[in-house]
């Protein structure tokens, strides 16, 4: 187990996996978990949630598991309530969670439109209001929102709701930094661009705009996209998080930190 975030403790929130493999938060969580820290795992499946946890106790970390729904304040009390009592401190928040769905303004609907808001920009409003003043008391800590490279650019999908909610949640972060860039708490984004995670593969709008439905085709296209010739994984984003985490970026706030394969270099 590597040093690098030794001795502090971390919330990642979307911790689980909508299915077999490495998500971003799940592989995060595990990520900061063999740099050293204590990690609570929260999820809205707690099943999920508890998978994760285990394979960092099972690496020999230290970790709970914890259920929350991120969009009620409630939740978000129970979480740091819980992660405070098991670690006594929360040096590292990362805001893990995101949905999408496929339409323009004109076909989507809006009650999903509220839907997607609430999970992808009030999900980190919440946990920001109530883990900096956590931060401010104990001098300073890091907040890693995940954005997407769909907040600065059109991506070949008809995602309204994912490409407004993003962008807000890019202004969030730079804002936030600035107000509390005095009392030692860093908010940065990573922006991930095409990425070969569970959540993907699960989203059949995205699959039938792409491939009339077929998964594999889907995944070729993208990688097709992509300038290095692949998709990303969820260990690229955990990376960039764990860059942006550690104090290694004690002098970075604000940065919208792109993790795409140089998809976003390109015109169209």
């Amino acid at each position: 187990m590597a040093d690098r975030l030794k001795g502090k403790a971390a919330v990642v929130v979307g911790a689980g996996s909508v299915g077999p493999g490495w998500g971003n938060g799940k592989a995060t969580a595990v990520t900061f978990a063999r740099e050293g820290a204590r990690v609570a795992c929260v999820d809205i499946n707690l099943a999920a949630a508890e998978e994760t946890a285990e394979i960092i106790r099972g690496e020999g970390g230290e970790a709970i598991a914890l259920q929350a729904n991120v969009t009620r304040l409630a939740d978000i009390d129970a979480v740091v309530e819980a992660s405070l009592a098991a670690f006594g401190r929360i040096d590292v928040l990362d805001n893990n969670v995101g949905i999408a769905e496929v339409g323009g303004v004109v076909e989507v609907d809006e009650a999903e439109w509220d839907r997607v808001f609430a999970v992808n920009l009030k999900s980190a409003y919440l946990t920001m209001k109530r883990v900096i003043p956590v931060m401010e008391r104990q001098g300073g800590g890091s907040i890693v929102n995940i954005s997407s490279v769909a907040s600065i650019r059109w991506t070949g999908v008809p995602y309204a709701t994912y490409y407004a909610s993003k962008a807000a949640l890019n202004h969030l972060t730079k804002t936030t930094a600035v107000q509390y860039a005095a009392q030692n708490i860093r908010v940065n984004a990573v922006l991930p661009g095409l990425m070969k995670t569970p959540m993907v593969a699960h989203s059949a709008g995205l699959a039938a705009t792409y491939a009339d439905g077929d998964v594999e085709e889907m995944w070729r296209r993208r990688a097709s996209q992509v300038p290095m010739g692949r998709q990303g994984e969820g260990w690229d984003v955990a990376n960039a998080a764990l860059f942006l985490a550690s104090d290694e970026s004690r002098y970075v706030t604000g940065l919208e930190l792109i993790v795409d394969g140089g998809l976003t270099l390109k015109y169209a």
